[in-house]
């Protein structure tokens, strides 16, 4: 049995998101009655309760290291969390630092491996400090006080003698990606002379920006190291869906030989991992995250202010609202139709938003799925699944929810204003998959009691490919 992860953390947030901050949400008892409400408009539709389903969420990403370096002192007693050891596995670290638009974290994970079985996750650490690389673009020196600040968190956490066989690893994200290339590059050259000054492996690859497929792939890896399903051959695998702020992936492993044959250039990508070789079917659509895809439905463009300040009308926000919305740093005017059938108007704006925009790959509704980021985020704040313990939800439960939204969020004005929007976009961004109404989608912040991060798939993976130019592997 794999052992139970155990972590410690600053924030009380298991999902690392490292693009937008998450829709506002309702405080107090409303998603529960809200959740009452949508499952009583759904066995209304539908003359039945909901079937049992189950979804997971959490935003990761990926890393394909080119160190020549690899580990080589990793042999030992393996240390639990608890400080016990144990006799005959092999113990060994890795620390990830997720760069992102709101925050830096630090990953710090122990791993332990018996003999001739796969890793398990023994401990982790996790520390956030605010704000983000990007903050620093102005003045780089100002960024180096933080990122040391995490490394001495790692020091703490990993005995001495493991230090020189640790790999130190940076990814950044939403954040540096949006700055202009210079700026960007300055940043991560300065956390690499941090890094480099410090006492663990580093290699020439240790900061990088990372791109969509590494997000999901890292998801991938992430999600079925801790559902079991890398530990050997003929295991069931589950595939993966991430929403983030500005983009959105999938990622799951074919079976069917039509599916390599449909696919669009850069949709495949190969994996190796312990030994063994997946090709998933992996991409992302850039500009198709929620926050991305507001802006489109809204009418406006990336990066550019509203013409003259002209206020963005949508038939997506409730009759009669008027506010104001910001989005990468860029205020807008924004405000509801006066009249209309909200939900159809909605919709039909929304497809026109993914009109030609996604490939539907048949086979991925036959696969099981666990999703990510904002779509834990809204089934939580409509009373889908439970805030912390999450839960099941179905294709048509986003729809029913976006129907009931529709209808009477404009009497609910403690609520986000954008909800009808949300849940129309997920529901029809879910269709566009392929995804049929009765499809279960797994969402949690944990598995096996392990809070989920796209560091740990990302990290793993960079071990596994140090291990396999060194010539053993995990």
């Amino acid at each position: 049995m794999r052992q139970t992860g155990q972590k410690t953390s600053s924030t009380h947030r298991g999902a690392i998101k490292s693009e937008e901050p998450k829709p506002v949400v309702p405080h107090g008892p409303e998603p529960a009655q809200l959740g009452r409400d949508v499952r009583t408009a759904r066995a209304h539709q539908v003359g039945d309760a909901p079937p049992g389903l189950f979804i997971y969420v959490a935003y990761i990403k990926w890393h394909q290291p080119s160190t020549p370096q690899a580990l080589s002192s990793i042999t030992g007693a393996a240390h639990t969390s608890s400080g016990s050891a144990a006799r005959a596995h092999e113990v060994f670290y890795g620390i990830m630092f997720d760069a992102g638009s709101t925050g830096t974290r630090v990953h710090v994970f122990q791993f332990a491996q018996p003999p001739g079985e796969t890793p398990t996750l023994t401990h982790e650490t996790f520390k956030a400090l605010k704000p983000g690389l990007s903050a620093y673009a102005d003045d780089v020196e100002k960024s180096a006080q933080g990122i040391q600040e995490l490394l001495d968190i790692a020091k703490q956490d990993i005995p001495f003698d493991f230090w020189k066989a640790t790999p130190l690893v940076l990814k950044a994200t939403a954040g540096l990606r949006l700055l202009p290339g210079e700026k960007a590059q300055k940043l991560l050259q300065k956390v690499k002379e941090v890094f480099k000054a410090s006492p663990f492996l580093v290699g020439d690859d240790c900061v990088s920006i990372m791109n969509g497929t590494d997000e999901g792939v890292s998801a991938w890896i992430t999600v079925n190291f801790l559902t079991g399903s890398l530990r050997g051959p003929g295991r069931s695998s589950v595939g993966m869906l991430d929403l983030g702020g500005g983009s959105t992936q999938i990622t799951f492993l074919p079976r069917a030989q039509g599916t390599f044959e449909a696919s669009p250039p850069g949709h495949l990508t190969s994996l190796q991992m312990f030994n063994r070789t997946y090709r998933l079917y992996s991409h992302s659509y850039l500009g198709l995250g929620l926050m991305s895809a507001r802006l489109a439905i809204l009418g406006g463009m990336e990066g550019r202010p509203a013409k003259d300040g002209k206020e963005l009308v949508s038939p997506c926000l409730p009759p009669g609202f008027r506010g104001q919305w910001e989005h990468a740093e860029i205020m807008y005017r924004i405000s509801g139709q006066k009249a209309g059938h909200l939900h159809e108007l909605c919709a039909s704006r929304v497809s026109e938003v993914l009109r030609n925009k996604v490939h539907r790959a048949e086979e991925a509704g036959r696969v099981d799925f666990y999703a990510f980021s904002y779509y834990y985020d809204l089934a939580a704040s409509v009373g889908l699944i439970d805030s912390e313990k999450g839960g099941s939800v179905t294709v048509e439960d986003f729809e029913i929810a976006a129907k009931y939204m529709c209808r009477t969020l404009g009497a609910q004005l403690h609520l986000s204003p954008f909800l009808c929007m949300d849940l129309t976009y997920v529901s029809l961004l879910l269709r566009e998959f392929g995804f049929p109404g009765d499809k279960v989608l797994k969402l949690t912040r944990k598995i096996d009691n392990v809070e989920t991060s796209w560091a740990l798939g990302a990290i793993f993976h960079y071990i596994d490919t140090l291990n396999r130019q060194k010539g053993p592997t995990l």
